[in-house]
C-alpha cells in the first residue's frame, strides 16, 4: 500500500511534466517590450491567420513553409509542405498557387483578402498594372512558386509592398529588399 502514493505522485509529475511541454510549445515566449494584452492580442491574430489561411488556401498552415521573396522584377510567392512524405499537402499547395497565379493576372486578389481580412498593401496599383504583371507557376518537389515579373517601376513596387505586407502578416522573416 505504500507505493500507491508514490506512484501516484509519479504520475501527478508526469502528466505536469507533460502539460508543460504542450503549453510551452502553445504559447510562444512574449516579445520583449510586450504587455501581457498584446502578446495575447497578437497570439490571437496569429491564430486567426492561420484558421482563414486554411480555408482560403486549401491546407493546413502548420504543415507547410510559405516564404516570400522580393526580386529586381517583381517577386516570388513559394510554399512548400514540411513533409517530403507529405503528399495530399504537397497537392493543395500545388492547386493552390495554381489558382493564385491565375487569379492575381485576372486582378483577382479575393484570397488574400480572405486571409488576411483586408486588402494587402499594393493590390490597386497590381490590379490597374495587370496587364505590365505576369504571374508564373511551376511546381516544386514539395510544393510550388509563382513568380510575379514586371518592367514597370510602379507594378514593382506594388509587388514589394504587397510582399511586405505578407512578410510581415505572416511572421516569416524573409528580407523585406529585392534579393535577386
Amino acid at each position: 500500500m505504500r507505493q500507491l502514493p508514490r506512484l501516484a505522485a509519479a504520475f501527478t509529475l508526469a502528466c505536469l511534466s507533460f502539460v508543460t511541454v504542450v503549453v510551452a510549445q502553445q504559447h510562444p515566449a512574449m516579445p520583449a517590450g510586450a504587455t501581457h494584452e498584446e502578446h495575447l492580442a497578437q497570439m490571437k491574430k496569429e491564430a486567426e491567420l492561420k484558421r482563414h489561411g486554411q480555408m482560403a488556401m486549401g491546407f493546413d498552415q502548420d504543415k507547410a513553409t510559405h516564404p516570400f521573396t522580393l526580386t529586381a522584377t517583381g517577386g516570388e510567392i513559394s510554399v512548400s509542405a514540411n513533409d517530403t512524405a507529405d503528399q495530399a499537402t504537397r497537392d493543395q499547395i500545388r492547386s493552390h498557387l495554381r489558382e493564385i497565379a491565375q487569379a492575381f493576372g485576372h486582378g483577382d486578389f479575393q484570397k488574400p483578402f480572405m486571409t488576411h481580412g483586408e486588402v494587402p498593401p499594393g493590390v490597386s496599383t497590381m490590379q490597374r498594372l495587370k496587364a505590365t504583371v505576369t504571374y508564373r507557376f511551376e511546381p516544386t518537389e514539395r510544393g510550388g512558386v509563382v513568380s510575379i515579373d514586371t518592367s514597370n517601376a510602379d507594378a514593382r513596387n506594388a509587388i514589394h509592398a504587397f510582399l511586405r505586407y505578407q512578410i510581415t502578416e505572416h511572421s516569416t522573416g524573409d528580407p523585406v529588399s529585392a534579393q535577386k
